[in-house]
């Protein structure tokens, strides 16, 4: 349930239902109703399936996404691990202003950054913060 306390399925309509080989390994994956970011990712890998196809599944089965890639969610009482980054690094920072749009980033522009400049998401993550870009949609559908 989200921190709302609405259910994660309902913004998915009513009748929507997880994919059968999606819900099938988001129940072996997850632990306590809760699936990590990063194996939410494998699933859809081993899928052959869309990120998004594996959030969507974790909402209509009412587990939570935790442990977000990027710093931004799923950390227990924090929330977030992520720490604003006060000076990036001019590439760093010229490569996440050259992506946003409107303020935002989206998380798989967030991920791509991190592949090119080789350094781990949630130093982008860091950075956005700083910056006072917003990550957004998720690639899971979190937000």
């Amino acid at each position: 349930m989200a921190s709302d306390g609405k259910k994660f399925s309902e913004k998915h309509g009513p009748g929507a239902t997880p994919d059968p080989a999606i819900g099938e390994k988001v129940k072996e994956r997850a632990t306590d109703g809760a699936l990590p970011c990063a194996v939410a990712f494998d699933i859809a890998a081993d899928l052959n399936a869309a990120p998004h196809e594996v959030g969507r599944a974790v909402d209509l089965m009412e587990y939570r996404l935790i442990k977000c890639q990027l710093g931004l969610f799923g950390y227990g009482e924090k929330r977030k691990i992520v720490s604003p980054m006060t000076d990036p690094p001019e590439a760093l920072r010229s490569a996440v202003e050259a992506e946003a749009k409107e303020g935002r980033l989206p998380c798989r522009k967030a991920w791509e950054i991190a592949e090119r400049f080789e350094v781990p998401k949630l130093r982008v993550g860091g950075a956005c913060e700083g910056l006072g870009i917003k990550i957004k949609p998720c690639q899971l559908g979190a937000f």
